[in-house]
């Protein structure tokens, strides 16, 4: 083969490969700076004073608001003006482009007329019903009927108990703002979405590793959340339960006896371990029917990865921690010892 011909080949080459590069990088960009979705509800970003784009463009790709984060940095150095943040609240929906995104922010179209609700962790589901009510997002009743019987297209719902406590654990808890002519049903139905994200491809596999139902997994989380005070106690405790369920052993968590009882008591008594409901796990084996709240991330998460122990029972500390045992004999010492 002549000189030439090779470096005619080489240019042609050359050629080719620009030009697929050009294909696949126009292609990457039409998709990218495309909505989300085509449809979806707002969410609320809030941006604190210091919050870099970095970690704006981040935060809206882990939300689904954006389809790329390194699009959307790159949108924002293509800025004409310097673009700036202001610390505020604003409404964001997925059926929004990156550069509609990048216009209300520094138009500074920050939330004016949405109500602020904030969910702690661990909260019930009557617990929240009488936060919404209290802020006049609706009626208790309303929101009773809408939890016990209202259709939600969830397959995360399947098997969950009938009644109140038929979305207890999946109502998310989180910091939402929320439009004042939202119905009951919308507003329940935030919380649900909330909850979708954490229904990752990570978190399908590992419940497919552990044999857990997302039912079984919300439910254990929910035990976690309501025993552990601590951060570090909580996938200690998570190893507690599971090696109590392998064992086939009751569980006994007084959490599920405060969940049947109208006021939480400071002490529980002999006659409170025998009311009669499948919640109360001193008289029944395994866990009970459903979550006894709605637990957060860090419980979530130690439902899904318990520390790899041996102990079988526990007892809080007066500074909130636990101490751990293996023995039922190492039990009775530590009630001694912390009780």
């Amino acid at each position: 083969m002549s000189g030439k011909k090779k470096s005619k080949d080489l240019r042609a080459g050359i050629a080719l490969f620009l030009l697929a590069g050009s294909i696949i990088l126009l292609s990457w960009w039409s998709w990218a700076t495309k909505p989300y979705s085509s449809t979806g509800n707002s969410v609320t970003i809030t941006i604190t004073s210091g919050t870099t784009t970095d970690q704006l463009a981040t935060e809206l790709e882990q939300r689904h608001l954006i389809r790329s984060a390194n699009l959307f940095r790159w949108l924002v150095r293509m800025q004409k003006t310097n673009f700036k943040m202001f610390a505020g609240d604003y409404m964001l929906s997925p059926t929004m482009t990156p550069a509609e995104i990048i216009e209300r922010l520094i138009k500074r179209e920050e939330v004016s007329n949405s109500i602020r609700i904030t969910i702690p962790e661990g909260y019930s589901t009557e617990q929240i019903i009488d936060v919404l009510v209290q802020k006049g997002l609706g009626s208790k009743e309303d929101y009773t009927k809408v939890v016990a019987e209202d259709s939600f297209p969830y397959s995360f719902l399947k098997g969950t108990p009938a009644g109140i406590h038929r979305l207890e654990g999946f109502l998310s808890p989180n910091t939402y703002f929320i439009d004042p002519k939202a119905s009951p049903h919308a507003v329940i139905d935030i919380f649900l979405q909330q909850f979708a994200k954490e229904m990752t491809p990570e978190v399908q596999t590992r419940l497919s590793s552990t044999k857990l139902t997302v039912l079984q997994w919300v439910t254990l989380a929910s035990l976690i959340e309501k025993e552990a005070a601590k951060e570090t106690d909580r996938p200690l405790i998570a190893s507690v339960i599971m090696n109590r369920l392998k064992r086939n052993m009751p569980l006994q968590v007084d959490a599920t006896i405060q969940f049947l009882l109208d006021t939480p008591k400071a002490k529980l008594h002999n006659k409170d371990l025998q009311i009669p409901s499948p919640y109360n796990t001193y008289l029944h084996r395994g866990l009970p029917p459903g979550p006894i709240a709605n637990p957060g991330d860090a419980s979530l998460q130690a439902a899904l990865y318990p520390a790899q122990t041996d102990y079988l029972y526990y007892v809080a500390k007066k500074d909130g921690y636990h101490v751990f045992a293996k023995t039922y004999a190492e039990h009775l010492k530590n009630i001694k010892l912390y009780q």
